[in-house]
């Protein structure tokens, strides 16, 4: 393959960006932003981490109350998620523009969106300056997953039907097509004892 350069524009192009809905309590009020730049950060503790323009308004709830939430959307709610990285919770109230029913779990101030198929209540361990963005590592307090989405008790992605940003549009995630940690083991099969 012949490869390019970006030049005075390098990327972060580590694709697919899953979407989510960060949710906050700021200033008193239920609000969600979308973020597109998030990701798993640890197993134990289970931690996640979300990266936010220092000018969010939900930023501005995350470090009043030292908690937040992640919610993962469904392609059914994909105007709504768009909805919330447009418009700012300073100038409007996303909860009743999208009719989120909102609820809480174990943290008061980790709002979470009862029509999102998974819901993380997290704290906020730390928090690091990288110049545009702010990252945010949150330690996951509790998971919330619907019931009609898991089969056999777990978690089923193809029934959560979550989306990713990839630029300028939104993309489903697509289908299975390999066996984790296995089809790896085709290059050179495991040494037989």
């Amino acid at each position: 393959m012949t490869k390019t350069t970006l030049g005075q524009q390098p990327m972060p192009l580590i694709w697919p960006h899953p979407t989510v809905l960060v949710g906050a309590i700021t200033d008193g009020q239920a609000d969600f932003a979308a973020v597109a730049w998030t990701g798993v950060a640890a197993s134990n503790p289970a931690a996640v981490t979300i990266a936010l323009q220092p000018h969010r308004h939900s930023l501005k709830g995350i470090y009043q109350n030292h908690t937040f939430s992640v919610n993962i959307p469904s392609v059914d709610l994909v105007k709504e998620t768009d909805y919330c990285g447009m418009v700012s919770g300073r100038d409007t109230d996303k909860v009743k523009d999208c009719k989120f029913e909102v609820f809480y779990g174990n943290i008061k101030t980790a709002p979470l969106i009862e029509q999102c198929p998974i819901n993380l209540e997290c704290e906020a361990m730390h928090f690091l300056n990288l110049g545009s963005h702010i990252l945010v590592v949150g330690k996951v307090v509790e998971t919330h997953i619907s019931e009609e989405c898991l089969t056999d008790g777990k978690p089923d992605i193809t029934k959560v039907k979550p989306f990713a940003f990839g630029p300028m549009k939104y993309h489903v995630i697509g289908e299975a097509f390999a066996d984790a940690f296995k089809v790896g083991w085709e290059i050179k099969p495991k040494a037989k004892k």
